[in-house]
């Protein structure tokens, strides 16, 4: 049996585990992560299966008479937070090498948690600048810098909305990136843009799975073909998310008259 001390130490190693998973952590990472904080308890024996839907720890203490443990932990939503990655990387590394009670981890993570994202209109300003200047990377004038800056602006406003209503990630990258299409279409037919490729292929940049490719690419080659098939079919969702989002503007708005 497992005693009280190595429960609360389990509670401490999962919620790291999920905190790390629903901020888009690689599953061999969540899975180190909780194995070294649950060796750092003397468990003699962790096994840890992680998966982008959920968590999977089995211990038992090494003696021929004792009970194996196993505990779940579904994992809802995910979303990008690379800064409580670093966070929680920071606390293993901390609680592993020094004599950090587990209260005081518990209270650490508590308020990893709770930490609040940068201001919105920070990060709606940083959509843009990044749209905008990817449209000057695609060949793009001045005007078209103002311009997807303007449909990056407005696209990525829309995601926040409709992530706090939890749409799903296809109709979310879908209505974002026709938006900034029939932004960036209205702006070249009133003359304010002149390459109208780099203005929407700059404002659609910010909505691109680059770290769920990425994440899948890194699980696949350390051995996690779930883990990697799953945000691999991700990345592919998303990136037909967008190409129909954009696809689907255009025709209506050709549908419509509109002139490019």
């Amino acid at each position: 049996m497992i005693n009280q001390m190595q429960k609360k130490i389990l509670i401490l190693a999962l919620h790291a585990g999920e905190l790390m998973m629903k901020s888009g952590a690689e599953s061999y990472r969540v899975e180190d992560t909780i194995t070294r904080i649950c060796k750092a308890c003397k468990i003699p024996y962790v096994e840890v299966f992680a998966t982008p839907t959920g968590i999977f720890l089995s211990l038992d203490e090494g003696s021929p008479d004792s009970d194996m443990h196993t505990f779940i932990k579904r994992i809802k939503g995910s979303s990008i937070d690379l800064d409580k990655i670093s966070r929680i990387n920071h606390f293993s590394r901390e609680f592993t090498s020094t004599d950090l009670s587990i209260d005081a981890g518990l209270s650490i993570l508590k308020e990893i948690s709770n930490s609040k994202p940068y201001p919105l209109l920070l990060r709606i300003l940083g959509a843009a600048l990044v749209s905008s200047f990817f449209a000057l990377i695609f060949q793009g004038t001045f005007k078209d810098f103002f311009c997807a800056f303007f449909a990056g602006s407005c696209s990525y406003g829309l995601s926040v909305l409709l992530d706090k209503i939890e749409t799903n990630l296809f109709i979310r990258g879908f209505c974002c990136c026709a938006v900034a299409t029939l932004i960036a279409l209205g702006l070249f037919s009133i003359g304010l843009g002149v390459n109208l490729n780099s203005v929407i292929i700059g404002s659609i940049m910010i909505f691109l799975p680059g770290v769920a490719l990425t994440n899948a690419v890194r699980d696949t080659l350390a051995g996690d073909m779930v883990s990697g098939s799953s945000k691999g079919i991700e990345a592919v969702i998303i990136a037909v998310s967008i190409a129909s989002g954009v696809g689907v503007a255009i025709k209506l708005w050709t549908l419509m008259g509109g002139a490019f």
